[in-house]
């Protein structure tokens, strides 16, 4: 009996343990979150917040913390007190809004509202800061806040998980109805897609807030600051938007990962400038970065337009409208889909690996940049840029027809010779197509040419998931 008392107190020792380890693990979860009581709840839909505290005298700890900053004739007690009573909303969790979400954060501002519809991916770390290998699968509003809070648990984070759009977009930034409290004073466009930053803007005119708007791509960076203080907006300078297929991403154009964070940084200064009473200069001006010349160059915009359509002196858009239907194209961040052809011009990657299997005669052109050939590509494909088909390079015109004379003389009956182009996701190889058919008869012999719908990655997700994804 004494032997068994002994081993039962024993073991409930070790509980009591495993239950203390618990308790300072679940503690420790909660100090960073900068929240004793809860832990950070992502928001799904737009909801009322109560106006910031009013914050008249800084305490030891927030000297402490921003002594640096204090210390700035332009910017001292009355700015940092500023900062405390601003909220801004970050459109985009990605690689401009991560660095532009920390410094805010570790400047001291009031609150941020960090909005991403978007999960943390392996292809985002390396220029999306906030997020890590330990928050892959995590909504990117909740891992950015998770990671601002362990920063600042001073500043109060709200993430939304939630698609912006016509219907919410100015119940988010302005708290509509009025009778509601203010929610967002200043407006950051960190997002990747015209119609986001159409939509962002005609909000932010709408609701009489400034937009610090940044954009990134491959080695080069842009910035201005919209609607503010007399200046133009996005649509003074772009009142028209621009076709669908001249529109290059991250995704398909690439980006280093140095550049959005440079420029989400420089969004972060505009913001903190603005929010502490100093004004930005960029109202009227559009910073440009060349960061393979390590230079940076400043053009002068044309002002404020009389006859805009959004803040102009008789304006048409009066209200949101749908600007996906507007520009023609997608409000996503990962790739544009285009649709430039006929079903029938289109075949699916399931299509095609009959095709394969079934051994009949055919070309796959691949019409991606070297560059990405590099990085993979199906060993029986030939390789010709679109834009060397663009331009009708000849010696590629001529590599062309060699295979497409070789395929004839694998072909057993007289037809056109079937191409299948392929690209990345199944937009330049749309082009290429159209390209080709222009060329088939005159140029080169008569081809039937179609394009392999969701190009690479669709034969990556559906066909072989040994292939490289990028």
């Amino acid at each position: 009996m004494d032997a068994e008392v002994i081993s039962l107190k024993e073991r409930l020792m070790e509980k009591d343990k495993e239950i203390a380890a618990l308790k300072e693990k679940l503690a420790k979860l909660q100090t960073l979150t900068g929240d004793s009581n809860s832990l950070i709840e992502v928001q799904e839909k737009v909801t009322a917040l109560a106006p910031l505290k009013a914050k008249e005298t800084l305490s030891n700890e927030d000297i402490m913390r921003y002594s640096r900053q204090l210390l700035l004739p332009e910017f001292g007690v009355q700015g940092q007190l500023k900062l405390a009573q601003t909220s801004v909303l970050v459109v985009g969790c990605g690689g401009l809004g991560c660095p532009l979400a920390q410094y805010l954060a570790a400047a001291g501002i009031g609150r941020l509202g960090l909005l991403d519809y978007d999960e943390v991916e392996l292809s985002n770390l390396h220029r999306q800061v906030l997020h890590g290998e330990d928050t892959r699968g995590q909504p990117k509003a909740l891992s950015a806040a998770q990671a601002v809070r362990r920063l600042n648990p001073t500043v109060q984070c709200v993430p939304y998980r939630l698609q912006l759009s016509h219907e919410n977009a100015l119940q988010l930034i302005q708290q509509y109805p009025p009778c509601f409290p203010l929610m967002y004073d200043i407006v950051a466009d960190c997002s990747d897609n015209v119609p986001t930053r159409y939509l962002v803007n005609d909000a932010c005119v709408l609701s009489g807030k400034p937009l610090v708007s940044a954009s990134a791509l491959r080695m080069e960076g842009q910035l201005t600051v919209y609607n503010y203080l007399g200046g133009p907006c996005y649509r003074c300078l772009y009142p028209v938007p621009p076709p669908a297929e001249t529109v290059t991403n991250c995704s398909d154009g690439g980006v280093l990962g140095v550049v959005p964070g440079i420029m989400g940084c420089l969004q972060a200064l505009e913001v903190l400038k603005i929010a502490s009473g100093q004004g930005s200069s960029c109202r009227q001006q559009l910073l440009m970065l060349d960061a393979q010349e390590a230079r940076f160059r400043s053009i002068r915009l044309r002002p404020q337009q009389a006859g805009c359509a959004v803040c102009g002196e008789n304006p048409t858009v009066t209200s949101l409208q749908d600007y996906e239907k507007f520009c023609g194209s997608a409000a996503t961040d990962k790739c544009r889909r285009l649709c430039l052809l006929s079903k029938e011009q289109r075949i699916s990657v399931q299509e095609y690996k009959e095709i394969v299997d079934g051994g009949s005669p055919h070309l796959l052109l691949d019409v991606r940049p070297l560059v990405e050939v590099d990085i993979c590509r199906l060993p029986f494909s030939l390789t010709i840029p679109l834009a060397s088909l663009e331009d009708r390079k000849p010696e590629h015109v001529r590599l062309l027809q060699e295979k497409i004379t070789e395929t004839e003389q694998q072909m057993k009956v007289e037809s056109h010779v079937p191409v299948y182009v392929i690209c990345k996701m199944g937009n330049d190889s749309q082009k290429a197509v159209q390209v080709l058919q222009q060329m088939s008869g005159s140029e080169l012999e008569c081809i039937a040419a179609k394009d392999i719908r969701g190009g690479l990655m669709a034969w990556a997700q559906k066909i072989d998931p040994s292939f490289p994804q990028y």
